[in-house]
């Protein structure tokens, strides 16, 4: 677990109070579709291995029945558990670490509406890439403009 607090973007602490087997099942499944993986860890342990990591500030979350949600991806993980836990009341979102820095509920939920990082990708490229669309575009506008002209006269002498 120390290695997991170590090198993970986000982690996500919650409470899983009156979680069956099935629901934990279902919330490990979508973590893990989202690419992150979730652990149910004793408070005691987890408080030992997150000595000397940047996440260590949630020591003070780590109380109750809790599930730890991580990913490298520093979105993923938030998001897949904001998601699970809009649709089963039994999993309440204590708060996480992204770094060294430690959220509150409500800052696991503003972290999981931003874009993931293939979706950021995926802008950055669009971007990157509309410009030379438009350079294409006008580059060959002209000649466009020339064959529409030639086709219209070649229309009028046919008409004729």
């Amino acid at each position: 677990m120390h290695d997991v607090f170590k090198n993970t973007g986000v982690i996500v602490v919650a409470h899983n109070v009156g979680m069956v087997a099935a629901h934990s099942a279902e919330f490990r499944k979508r973590v893990r579709d989202a690419g992150g993986s979730v652990k149910v860890v004793k408070n005691r342990l987890a408080m030992l291995a997150l000595k000397d990591t940047d996440a260590a500030g949630i020591e003070k979350l780590l109380t109750g029945p809790t599930i730890l949600a991580y990913s490298k991806d520093p979105i993923a993980a938030a998001k897949a558990t904001v998601e699970y836990a809009k649709g089963n009341d039994k999993l309440v979102i204590l708060g996480g670490a992204m770094g060294s820095t430690v959220l509150d509920a409500s800052g696991v939920k503003a972290l999981a509406e931003l874009p993931s990082l293939d979706e950021l990708r995926a802008k950055l490229i669009g971007l990157l890439n509309a410009p030379a669309t438009k350079i294409a575009r006008t580059v060959k506008e002209p000649g466009a403009k020339l064959a529409r002209v030639i086709q219209a006269k070649a229309s009028q002498g046919e008409a004729a």
